[in-house]
């Protein structure tokens, strides 16, 4: 507290405070606080009526606006982590380098944070100018002064149901601008990950990132090498689940911010079969956001990095290693080399090994492998897959329409339409039944008693 006072007194008579915000009523936004979840409201409820202020503030402001569903909701306060954690029973802090409070309501989740105050000698960074420690508490106005973009520093006030911009939020919105606030070389090196979300949020709101804002990414864009793995895979999660994949990951490449974040995804987009692949995979995956269903990252990361696995596989193969072995050393090398710049958590690489291991066996369609692949957990997700690859040519069409067949008709069809082994392909063997005990050490006559006792049973 000292710190802060301090720090304000020294501003006085020197530097020109913050604005004040344009207060937009709602009967020129349209914005009600019904329009809000229940979350979202009973969370600003609670700080309001403990005798805090309480805003919904950044991307869940811009989607109203935008006339779009917000899919979370952030609320910024003059409590601090301590004080909204006490205010609610069901809450936890979270955070080092910016401490954060989630408050649950139900399956929601509502992510608070204290007003911060914009960066000087109180925040740690590194050599490159990365803030390490965000957690100098400032007011309403320096808070806002400190966010990214100005389509996010836009604060809603669900008791006086007012828009408060203290950027000129909404005058970039009307020119479809995404637009940083402050010195862009300065913001870039104090958070990298800024970066990405420009092309985000340009990507989902079909936005320009204005000249300014856009002029130095490609020169910094090396510095994405500095952000923690584990950040940058929540990041690219984003990115990838925000219906807007395909631009996104097209306009990471007109900006250079790809190499690093997926290797190889700049070859990979140049190839006409991977880039078809890719192509396809983003566009269901948007398809499937836009009509609310689940998307399942596991799968999507398992075909951004398909291709490599597979050149992977083919070089090792040319070496001399025999095809599953390669595939899998491949995969385990593809794996590391990720995740080594993208912490890509081991619940969703467990599932991608998976998928990729088992697209040799949909070629592998006599004897009983067919139905031991059915009956498999990642049978599905594997077919989902085969379907997307014959889709892009990579394999013939026709070995996806016999899995599709294999799947709707019974167990004698399933029979019928199996195909014959081909010249060279190993044969599965027949398990040979192993004699009781008793009937070993009983010998041949044993053996007939129980023939005979079959018999005699139906009889």
């Amino acid at each position: 507290m000292i710190k802060k006072f301090i720090r304000r007194v020294l501003r006085l008579g020197s530097t020109p405070g913050p604005a004040a915000p344009v207060v937009i009523p709602v009967k020129k936004h349209g914005i009600r606080r019904e329009a809000l979840s229940n979350a979202a409201r009973r969370t600003c409820d609670g700080l309001h009526q403990a005798g805090f202020q309480a805003y919904v503030v950044g991307g869940a402001v811009r989607d109203l606006l935008l006339g779009l569903k917000p899919k979370d909701y952030d609320v910024a306060t003059d409590a601090h982590p301590e004080q909204v954690h006490r205010v609610f029973r069901r809450s936890r802090l979270i955070g080092r380098r910016f401490k954060l409070v989630h408050v649950m309501f139900g399956d929601e989740t509502v992510e608070v944070s204290t007003f911060r105050a914009p960066g000087g000698s109180e925040h740690a960074v590194d050599e490159h100018g990365r803030v390490l420690r965000d957690n100098v508490f400032g007011t309403r106005e320096e808070d806002a002064e400190r966010r990214d973009f100005t389509l996010n520093a836009l604060y809603y006030d669900p008791h006086t149901e007012s828009v408060l911009d203290f950027q000129n939020g909404l005058a970039d919105m009307r020119k479809k601008l995404v637009r940083i606030i402050g010195n862009p070389n300065e913001r870039y090196r104090e958070d990298p990950v800024r970066m990405l979300r420009a092309v985000r949020f340009a990507a989902k709101t079909g936005f320009a990132i204005e000249a300014r804002t856009k002029a130095p990414i490609r020169a910094l864009a090396e510095l994405i090498g500095n952000v923690p793995p584990a950040r940058l895979f929540d990041e690219m999660l984003k990115l990838l689940l925000s219906g807007h994949a395909r631009e996104a990951i097209q306009q990471l490449r007109r900006e250079g911010l790809h190499h690093g974040l997926l290797p190889m995804l700049d070859v990979i987009l140049e190839q006409p079969m991977g880039e078809r692949f890719v192509s396809l995979a983003l566009e269901q995956t948007d398809l499937r956001v836009s009509q609310e269903k689940s998307v399942s990252p596991a799968f999507l990361f398992a075909t951004l990095l398909w291709h490599e696995v597979l050149s992977g596989a083919k070089t090792l193969q040319d070496k001399g290693e025999r095809p599953m072995a390669a595939l899998n050393i491949a995969m385990d090398e593809v794996l590391a080399r990720q995740t080594d710049k993208i912490a890509i958590p081991r619940r969703y690489t467990a599932v991608m090994k998976e998928i990729w291991a088992c697209q040799p066996r949909y070629e592998q369609r006599s004897g009983r492998r067919p139905f031991a692949l059915l009956a498999s957990e990642r049978f599905r997700a594997g077919y989902d897959f085969l379907v997307l690859r014959a889709a892009s040519g990579e394999v013939d069409a026709e070995l996806a329409q016999w899995w599709e067949r294999f799947q709707e008709t019974d167990e004698d069809g399933r029979a019928a339409i199996l195909v014959a082994p081909t010249t060279g392909e190993r044969k599965p063997r027949r398990r040979r039944r192993r004699k009781s005990g008793a009937a070993t050490a009983e010998g041949s006559s044993g053996a007939n008693e129980d023939a005979g006792g079959v018999a005699g049973g139906t009889q």
